[in-house]
């Protein structure tokens, strides 16, 4: 079996770095951002893992794959699995569209 190797985007790489900033600043400490971090890890293994376990979306190869309140969309491109962004699922939905569209 070949193993998916995963590659992130600038806009994925920015997000999560604001995400666990966010934190870091609003609690004074990284504790909970650390715990934060470990958890998307966590669920960027399991996609690597097991692919398909996501969210189909309407692109055919993009998927969602939700922990906790964070949503991880991922392409899958042949043995690649490329990290487009990380959402906050508590975010206006409608921005998600216009950044994922490029808007």
């Amino acid at each position: 079996m070949v193993k998916n190797k995963v590659e992130w985007s600038a806009e994925a790489r920015l997000d999560l770095y604001d995400i666990l900033n966010f934190y870091i600043i609003r609690n004074g400490n990284a504790i909970y951002s650390r715990k934060l971090n470990s958890k998307i890890q966590k669920s960027i293994k399991l996609i690597v893992k097991s692919p398909l376990i996501g969210t189909k979306t309407n692109l055919d190869s993009v998927f969602i794959h939700i922990a906790g309140d964070y949503q991880i969309l991922y392409e899958l491109i042949e043995s690649r699995i490329l990290i487009v962004m990380i959402w906050d699922s508590r975010r206006n939905p409608e921005e998600k569209t216009k950044v994922f569209q490029g808007k």
